[in-house]
């Protein structure tokens, strides 16, 4: 006789609870921790690949020069239609796509910080691999999409990453949540959210509102001397998030948990 329920239980360890040994067979098995990185890599990467890509051909082959405001919503209107494109053909694996996310996850004990810090590691270096590429096809132009604040505006800026993470991993953290979190809302409500924060953002500092995001061009280029307003703007706002996320909506349940991990393939 099976024992019953934990209701203190959350997060991963109430997934554990409810499906018992299959959690450490499918979900914590090697194969589907392959297939969460592989998918993060994909995300990452062509997100950083469309940015820097489309800032560079914007450039060199737009015919014209644009303003600032014009080149943050163009590109914010690419990056918000990868990432719906991109949520909606990976989000069952792993969908992440941004270490601020991944670490909101962790923090409210959707996923073990171990893997986290591997879903991190992966989602730098796939963001690197998409500016990379993209430098090598189409040059440097438009200074490849980098994020970059304002002349003597470091800590402004460290201030609006701060806001646009807490708004990004709250909003995330309240739709997968309930009778929202298998329908089709998610990666709609991230694409508008992305392209509304790029634009209103994108001329002030770049917007990143994921350090893999901002990574990426500054890697491309090779240039890392205000990267640090990113992660560090990024952590308050996840931190803050998480706080508010769970004063809102209370701990995780399992089928939040099973949003961040994942569907392993079914045997």
């Amino acid at each position: 006789m099976s024992a019953p329920p934990n209701s203190e239980l959350s997060g991963q360890q109430a997934l554990r609870q409810q499906v018992g040994d299959r959690f450490y067979a499918d979900w914590k098995s090697n194969d589907h921790r392959a297939r969460r990185l592989v998918s993060e890599f994909i995300g990452t990467s062509g997100l950083t690949f469309v940015l820097s890509g489309g800032a560079a051909i914007l450039a060199g082959y737009g015919g014209a020069t644009l303003a600032p405001y014009q080149f943050a919503f163009i590109l914010s209107a690419v990056a918000a239609l990868w990432l719906v494109a991109a949520i909606f053909f990976l989000g069952d694996i792993s969908s992440h796509f941004n270490p601020a996310m991944t670490l909101g996850f962790a923090l409210r004990g959707d996923i073990g910080m171990p893997m986290a810090c591997l879903y991190i590691v992966v989602q730098l270096v796939a963001a690197a691999a998409g500016s990379c590429v993209a430098a090598a096809l189409f040059g440097t132009g438009g200074n490849l999409a980098a994020t970059v604040p304002q002349p003597g505006m470091l800590y402004q800026a460290v201030a609006l990453e701060a806001i646009l993470t807490f708004g990004m991993v709250l909003l995330v953290l309240g739709m997968t949540n309930g009778p929202k979190l298998d329908g089709s809302s998610v990666p709609l409500a991230v694409g508008a959210y992305v392209m509304a924060m790029g634009t209103m953002g994108g001329p002030f500092e770049g917007a990143a509102f994921n350090p893999a995001r901002a990574f990426g061009p500054d890697f491309a280029r090779g240039d890392f001397s205000t990267y640090w307003v990113y992660p560090c703007g990024s952590l308050i706002g996840v931190l803050a998030a998480v706080a508010v996320a769970r004063f809102l909506r209370g701990p995780a349940k399992a089928s939040e948990a099973n949003a961040a991990m994942g569907n392993p393939l079914e045997r």
